[in-house]
């Protein structure tokens, strides 16, 4: 492993993948404990588009996917609060608008776009420093909005009714919640690909809740072992010769299998002991 590790794109994956397991641990437990998956990866496609444009523009299309993704959650906030009964079916249109957004413009820039396979199935291994400032950049606003907005977040993820009466202006901090996914899986999308984002931000936290009811300590579950995930999924795919992004997803989804597996064993254990 050491060896690895003089390997200077090596070093810049195993940053990248520290830098959005906190993001992703503390983003993720918001999105499963408020049940958003479809409405993140509706997010994750719609960012898409956003890269498209950044190619077409000759701009950097994280930067592009940036803005996209914010406007995509932006606009999805605003249908699931208003229109409750076809909510997911508006949703998934702008999924599948997004997408195409993006490779109309793909189409429409002269030139072939080498890297942009890597947005959709992602490449840990080819992450650039620029990249890295931006996740950083990226974790900085995550964190100190979540603290600044901390107990917000909280009612809202477990009684809106509550925080209604409480005076929380619940359609307000949902939306930032949308827009601190969108953040997220821009951070996501060089790690493991857009394709692929819903797994890495929802199964770390899905593990988290299966071992406690606290959120800070959910959070903190999650972020590390989204650490350690991305950190063997990353060692076994440079060991195996084999697609980093993937790999770090079924490293997740290995992981996910065996605490089930563990929370099984234990509550057939308790019951014998009764």
């Amino acid at each position: 492993m050491m060896e690895v590790l003089q390997l200077e794109f090596m070093q810049r994956a195993l940053i990248a993948g520290l830098l959005v397991s906190v993001a992703c641990g503390v983003i993720g437990t918001y999105v499963v404990v408020n049940r958003f998956v479809f409405i993140s990866g509706a997010i994750a496609h719609a960012a898409y588009g956003g890269i498209g444009l950044g190619y077409y523009l000759g701009a950097n299309p994280v930067l592009g996917a940036i803005l996209f993704s914010v406007g995509a959650a932006l606009a999805m906030g605003v249908v699931k609060r208003r229109t409750h009964d076809r909510a997911d079916t508006v949703i998934g249109m702008m999924w599948a608008i997004g997408m195409a957004v993006g490779i109309i413009f793909v189409d429409l820039t002269s030139g072939y776009a080498a890297d942009l396979m890597s947005y959709l199935f992602g490449n840990i291994l080819t992450v650039p420093w620029s990249d890295l400032l931006i996740m950083a950049l990226l974790d900085i606003v995550v964190l100190v909005l979540v603290a600044a907005f901390y107990k917000e977040l909280l009612a809202i993820s477990f009684d809106e009714t509550y925080a209604s009466t409480a005076n929380v202006r619940v359609d307000a901090v949902q939306l930032l919640l949308f827009c601190l996914v969108a953040l997220t899986v821009v951070m996501l999308m060089k790690v493991v690909g857009l394709i692929l984002v819903i797994a890495l931000l929802t199964m770390p936290a899905a593990i988290g809740e299966q071992f406690t009811v606290n959120l800070k300590r959910m959070m903190l579950i999650s972020v590390t072992l989204g650490a350690v995930f991305t950190t063997m999924g990353l060692w076994l795919s440079y060991l195996l010769d084999l697609t980093s992004g993937a790999t770090i997803i079924l490293t997740c989804a290995a992981g996910y299998l065996v605490s089930i597996l563990y929370k099984t064993v234990a509550r057939h254990r308790l019951r014998a002991a009764l």
